[in-house]
């Protein structure tokens, strides 16, 4: 009886150990799956659908081919709960990933991100064509407009308004909530910029600063000339000379220019042609950068009021007429 006894423990005893090293095994081997490298040799991106549960995951990750075995990762998520607390999005898997750091991008929300970039000097027109060509953005109808609306701001005249910069955004994003800050973007700068512009300037309110910073942004080729460019403005005003600047025609020419401006298009008589108004145009012409702003609100002190291209993306800059007319038969009319 007693060696029988002796027998059974012994059984018993033999069954623990290997039940514990089994175990240990499994643990290991589920730990070790954590550690696989996904099946992949570029990026591809993941669509975790808005209510998928766990096990659904699973089965997204075996129909993308991103991993085999998908029985040991429901095993795994036995010996680490938190694993399961995955939140949809899209998500970029890289060929670097193991299954551990695609779950840890899963469960954080580190979504798949994207950038586009709102150039100074564009109108809103170009803007919305690019909008429209950006992979994964939600774009509505006459958006710009609408954030005026929303912000108070009642006009219909959305050139200018919003900042040029580099947005990012995630997959399902909206147009406007993009837009929406960069209209918030450009009001806070013009704002400062209004407040601590230089004293005496010839303009009435921030709207004519960002009028004028357009024209500069569109007429600097070098950023150091930004002041100069604006002084040369700025003493115009003063002088109730006018503009003269061909930006502004081609922008009251609107789909009618096709590259060259002719001596009829300059007689022509438009809300933005500076040869034959007086002081500024209406509206904006391009959205400026932040840089324009600045040299709009602190022009170089110069007496200069003219400029002409040298054709290399820099200006020669005169006080009078004859110094000017001597610069442009140099550098345009090759005389």
């Amino acid at each position: 009886m007693k060696k029988a006894i002796i027998g059974l423990f012994a059984v018993l005893f033999t069954l623990l150990t290997v039940a514990a090293i089994g175990g240990y095994w499994g643990y290991q081997t589920l730990l070790a799956y954590g550690e696989t490298p996904v099946n992949l040799t570029e990026s591809k991106e993941l669509d975790v659908k808005r209510g998928t549960n766990f096990n659904q995951f699973i089965s997204v990750l075996e129909s993308e081919q991103l991993i085999e075995e998908g029985w040991k990762l429901k095993w795994l998520v036995r010996i680490k709960p938190e694993l399961a607390n995955i939140r949809s999005g899209l998500y970029d898997v890289n060929p670097d990933d193991t299954v551990n750091t695609l779950l840890a991008k899963i469960i954080s929300g580190k979504e798949k991100s994207f950038g586009v970039t709102l150039l100074e000097g564009q109108t809103v027109k170009e803007w919305q064509q690019v909008l429209e060509q950006q992979p994964r953005l939600t774009i509505g109808e006459d958006v710009f407009a609408q954030i005026l609306r929303e912000n108070g701001d009642d006009s219909g005249l959305p050139e200018g308004k919003f900042f040029p910069d580099t947005y990012h955004y995630i997959a399902g994003s909206s147009e406007k909530a993009l837009l929406n800050k960069s209209y918030l973007k450009m009001q806070l700068e013009l704002d400062k910029a209004w407040q601590g512009r230089q004293e005496g300037l010839p303009l009435k309110s921030a709207y004519e600063l960002l009028i004028l910073a357009s024209i500069i942004e569109k007429e600097t080729g070098k950023a150091s000339e930004r002041p100069w460019i604006a002084a040369v403005f700025v003493n115009r005003l003063r002088k109730g000379m006018r503009l003269q600047t061909d930006p502004t025609v081609i922008y009251g020419m609107g789909d009618r220019y096709n590259g060259n401006i002719t001596r009829k298009d300059l007689r022509e008589t438009t809300a933005f042609n500076t040869y034959r108004i007086n002081g500024l145009p209406p509206t904006p012409i391009a959205a400026p950068s932040l840089a324009a702003i600045q040299a709009a609100a602190h022009p170089a002190d110069v007496d200069y009021f003219y400029f002409v291209s040298r054709n290399d993306g820099s200006h020669v800059f005169s006080k009078t007429l004859n110094e000017h007319n001597r610069a442009v038969n140099k550098y345009q009319r090759n005389r």
